[in-house]
């Protein structure tokens, strides 16, 4: 297969919170937001990929539970961890033999985490 691009797209019922949460808190750069009659969404720049929020409807009826967390790698996790903790977000910072990461939620609940550039995929 040739993809061209890849995103994830995340149903909530938090829709305007995660938009904020996204947006302003972790200074995802908005790609496009639409909201007409029987379409609303926004998408975010994900590092080459696309995080779409869609309101939790939008999704239809759930077939099964998928277990999620969306990963940001940045250079340095421990400046980017305090940054969210001065935006109001609950932050545990975990050190690996692996790498570091700091843990957090979206206002919907999804997990999220920031994890460190250095050592990952070795």
């Amino acid at each position: 297969m040739d993809f061209t691009q890849a995103g994830i797209i995340l149903f909530t019922p938090h829709y305007e919170a995660c938009i904020v949460f996204y947006g302003e808190v972790l200074g995802l750069t908005l790609l496009h937001r639409i909201d007409r009659p029987g379409e609303t969404l926004s998408t975010f720049d994900l590092g080459g990929a696309y995080l779409m929020i869609e309101p939790e409807e939008a999704a239809g009826p759930r077939e099964s539970g998928l277990p999620l967390k969306l990963r940001f790698n940045v250079a340095d996790v421990v400046a980017r961890c305090e940054e969210l903790r001065r935006r109001g977000v609950k932050v545990t910072l975990h050190h690996h033999s692996w790498g570091t990461t700091a843990e957090f939620h979206d206002p919907a609940g999804t997990r999220c985490a920031l994890r460190s550039d250095a050592g990952f995929g070795l």
